[in-house]
């Protein structure tokens, strides 16, 4: 009898032991599932709060009377609001591209001009968050960056798909323009190999 006993508790502690790895493995598939959800649930209150904030920043500077030194820019900082009404992007632009700051909104690329400067405007953002829209943007499309000094309006040039490496694009330029950066293919599982390319004047 005791061999049969033995073999009886192997066997309850196999089912214990299935049993809980089990609930671990269940566990761990329910946080992976919300963990998405979740983050683009608290990317959305950011934009939210974010364009709150910027909407006062240009009621207050509206009602200035003088201006004030230029402040230092750190990452993360809120620069204005891009908007590309026939494809329905609107989206704060952040300063920086860390991946944390391309979580909560589009990012300023540094060395490029700053939104309401001349020059070239680099805006990066990801494939499947805020600039999935690109994949629909025309030729003449109007995209409109709004600071706390003003809108300007820029016509779409070109579209283009370049390699990762291709850092012409957002060369400096002596007029106003402005450049948007997302990763291609729009639906590639990965890091992807290629950059999608939006070139605009300003109008």
């Amino acid at each position: 009898m005791k061999p049969i006993t033995e073999h009886k508790i192997y066997i309850a502690r196999d089912q214990t032991i299935m049993r809980w790895t089990g609930r671990v493995m269940l566990i761990t598939g329910i946080l992976a599932l919300s963990y998405v959800p979740l983050t683009l649930i608290g990317a959305k209150i950011h934009q939210r709060n974010a364009a709150l904030i910027l909407d006062k920043q240009i009621l207050v500077e509206g009602q200035r009377k003088f201006a004030l030194p230029a402040p230092i820019i750190n990452e993360g900082d809120i620069l204005g609001r891009i908007e590309i009404p026939r494809i329905n992007v609107s989206v704060v632009v952040l300063q920086g591209t860390t991946s944390q700051t391309l979580r909560l909104g589009v990012g300023h690329i540094k060395g490029t001009a700053l939104p309401g400067e001349p020059g070239n405007i680099g805006i990066a953002g990801h494939r499947d968050t805020y600039f999935r829209a690109l994949k629909d943007i025309h030729k003449d499309d109007e995209i409109e960056l709004q600071t706390i000094n003003g809108i300007a309006r820029y016509g779409v040039d070109w579209i283009r798909i370049t390699a990762p490496s291709d850092a012409g694009i957002l060369a400096p330029t002596t007029e106003s323009s402005l450049t948007l950066v997302t990763c291609y293919p729009f639906y590639y599982i990965g890091a992807a190999p290629k950059r999608f390319i939006v070139h605009a004047h300003r109008q």
